[in-house]
């Protein structure tokens, strides 16, 4: 085994003891070095500490000290230049050992979240059907999914603690899959659970699903943020042949089923990141791809469903490719495939009154390609959609830079209210 720079600390800490008392007489006294036999012994007093610590896995490399009579000088720069060799030769362990208390702490942080974040979500009962959702403020204000509420008539919240309240709709936005239930009371010791800042979470970050699944109360699953920046198509249709779509949601590897919708996504410090909301799925369980509304979302809507009782998004009139690929930017003869390529503007829309040109319903060419807003990079829908949704509201001017017939283009539009 080679010498670790962590093992090199102690050696150095005797090295220094060893010769404190010949650096002494070195610096503040004209006393002769001392004789040539007690240097020796030092030396090798210190190159031995080395070998032993060493553990026995480096070679003996003897120092290069001269065979004159050195000073003290000589002697201190000799083994310091056999303690700089052997770090050089030092290098750490490929495979380290694992730390045995990791997870321990890994176990400790998971049953943490879940006493503090259980008590705080409950399981919703409708005529319908249940799903989940937890406590957003102490007014007895409740976050769960859209699609959990979505044509139901009445609302029954049971507690962790098996108590049960009637609860009333306060307001829903099938576009982001978020809605708000009331309780008029909350049992004695039920607090919020606290929301995450926007945009603190990573790909690997750890994270830690709690809700209902097939009417199983209370059931966490944990696992990783897999992927961050999908999308979640809107549970109403636009009117132009094509959805509304969410931005920026979180993919997790979390098993979510069928009853976890509506519940808290956390992390391991107990804030919540997401709002569970759907699988993808071929057998109507988890399949290790879920997903998750992103906090950005509630932070957002949330509040304006307590005070409005719905909100309200901004609106172009524009439709546009999902993706540009090779194939297509060679059909829609484009000058390259990063952008939002325009392929419908509604009638009487803002993007019409800005004079946005869409493709040709017969060539699909001749639309103006989005490569901007307002002078942030548009490398495909996605990020134009993300800026549009959590950027902006309606009656804000925007600046969208477009390609059009080989030039580059600043068109400003003013947003309305999505219909």
């Amino acid at each position: 085994m080679k010498l670790s720079t962590k093992s090199i600390i102690p050696i150095l800490v005797v090295l220094m003891l060893a010769l404190l008392p010949a650096c002494s007489e070195l610096m503040f006294s004209e006393t002769p070095a001392a004789p040539a036999a007690d240097q020796e012994a030092i030396v090798q007093a210190v190159l031995t500490e080395i070998e032993a610590r060493t553990e026995q896995g480096a070679p003996a490399v003897e120092p290069a000290v001269p065979a004159p009579t050195p000073d003290t000088d000589e002697i201190v720069r000799a083994v310091l230049a056999e303690v700089e060799a052997r770090l050089a030769e030092a290098t750490p362990d490929p495979q380290p050992d694992l730390d045995a208390g990791a997870g321990q702490d890994i176990e400790a942080a998971l049953v943490a979240v879940y006493q503090h974040a259980n008590p705080s979500v409950v399981f919703i009962i409708t005529q319908a059907g249940s799903g989940s959702g937890f406590i957003y403020d102490r007014e007895g204000h409740i976050v769960t999914n859209n699609h959990v509420v979505q044509g139901a008539r009445s609302f029954e919240i049971l507690f962790a603690n098996r108590e049960r309240r009637s609860a009333t709709l306060v307001g829903a936005d099938p576009d982001s899959d978020l809605a708000v239930l009331r309780v008029a009371e909350m049992p004695a010791g039920v607090e919020p659970l606290p929301l995450a800042e926007p945009g603190s979470l990573q790909v690997g970050q750890f994270v830690v699903a709690i809700g209902n699944p097939f009417g199983e109360q209370g059931s966490m699953s944990w696992g990783i943020v897999s992927g961050l920046g999908r999308s979640l198509p809107s549970q109403r249709g636009t009117g132009m042949s094509s959805t509304y779509s969410l931005p920026q949601v979180i993919q997790t590897d979390a098993p979510i089923n069928p009853g976890n919708s509506g519940g808290p996504l956390l992390n391991l410090a107990g804030e919540v990141v997401g709002v569970n909301a759907a699988i993808a799925t071929t057998t109507g369980t988890s399949s290790g791809v879920g997903f998750s509304i992103p906090v950005t979302a509630v932070h957002l809507v949330i509040p304006n469903l307590i005070a409005e009782g719905e909100y309200v998004y901004p609106y172009m009139g524009i439709t546009f490719a999902s993706s540009i690929s090779l194939e297509r930017q060679q059909a829609f003869d484009l000058p390259q495939t990063q952008g939002a390529y325009v392929i419908g503007v509604a009638q009487n829309s803002p993007a019409a009154r800005a004079g946005l040109i869409a493709a040709d319903s017969t060539t699909g060419r001749g639309g103006d390609l989005v490569i901007a807003i307002d002078g942030q990079p548009v490398v495909d829908f996605s990020d134009l959609n993300s800026y549009l949704v959590f950027q902006t509201a309606p009656g804000q001017t925007i600046t969208l830079t477009v390609l059009r017939g080989g030039q580059t283009v600043d068109v400003s539009l003013t947003l309305g209210v999505r219909p």
